[in-house]
């Protein structure tokens, strides 16, 4: 039976993506980002599930440091709509809450809800680790911001459902192995995720991505980071459509390449359907370049 790792408490968001994209698969839960990774890299576990980016909160801290240093291989992706529930003990009631706790994030993006009702908010370390506490306190007055799957596994009772600001609030996870072969192109519609650091020069990086344009591949990720401390020192985080044998995406690595000291391959791996639908694009035919991006 497939194993996947996660970062959080039972009944986390991530916990929700990992049976969501692995039904019937077993879960192990991890303190840290670092510790899911460590649980694939020795066997423990077979896959981890680790939140990249959201479309409400933006990237997710670390992950930009994390990915370029691990061993493991992105393999796959998978879009979970974010709902919050506002849960406490059982006879507990809005009218009479006092605070409600979850992670900061979760906090900020029910600020609304939170507001009209009179809440005072806790930051907790994890979502789904506020409703383990708010269970524990036994306190009716101490509520809980956290995902659905959190009142089931801690016994709290829902007193609200879908209580976020923002409805299209959906996080992006990637899929994390040991390494393996990359799957074999014109099979799907693939995302190629790489990282690289253009050389010092004037112009490197219009350069270096003017062969994504010219040959029309689709970038759909693009952020930048400074690492060993030095603000000259920028490595260049990149998602793009299509597969590294595929002609069109192999011509605009190989110009890449040659305006960079660095490139790193961090997977290739099938595009999420949802991936089109926040898109907003037509799906591109395995093969071709596909649109340019903006």
């Amino acid at each position: 039976m497939t194993t996947v790792a996660y970062q959080g408490e039972p009944g986390a968001n991530s916990h929700m993506a990992a049976l969501e994209a692995y039904p019937g698969a077993e879960t192990l839960a991890c303190a840290t980002f670092e510790d899911a990774f460590t649980a694939v890299t020795s066997g423990a576990a077979d896959l981890a599930m680790i939140p990249i980016d959201n479309t409400v909160a933006g990237r997710v801290a670390d992950i930009h440091v994390l990915l370029p240093d691990t061993s493991l291989q992105i393999v796959g992706e998978h879009f979970l709509r974010i709902r919050f529930s506002l849960m406490g003990v059982p006879g507990a009631t809005l009218e009479g809450a006092r605070e409600v706790h979850s992670h900061v994030h979760a906090l900020a993006q029910c600020r609304g809800f939170i507001r009209a009702h009179g809440l005072v908010p806790v930051v907790a370390g994890d979502t789904a680790g506020s409703a383990r506490e708010v269970a524990e306190w036994a306190d009716p007055a101490k509520l809980s911001i956290a995902p659905p799957l959190a009142a089931e596994r801690y016994g709290l009772t829902v007193l609200a459902s879908g209580i976020e600001d923002e409805k299209h609030n959906t996080t992006r996870f990637v899929v994390l192995a040991r390494p393996r072969p990359y799957p074999q192109a014109g099979t799907d519609q693939f995302v190629t995720s790489f990282v690289f650091r253009v050389r010092n020069i004037p112009a490197a990086l219009y350069k270096a991505l003017g062969g994504f344009a010219t040959n029309g591949v689709n970038m759909t990720r693009l952020e930048s980071y400074m690492v060993e401390g030095r603000f000259a020192a920028t490595v260049f985080m990149v998602d793009v459509e299509g597969h590294p044998d595929e002609p069109a995406l192999a011509r605009a690595l190989e110009e890449l390449a040659f305006f960079s000291t660095e490139l790193r391959v961090l997977g290739v791996f099938p595009a999420h359907p949802r991936r089109f639908d926040a898109n907003t694009a037509a799906p591109r035919t395995p093969g071709s370049g596909g649109r340019t991006g903006d």
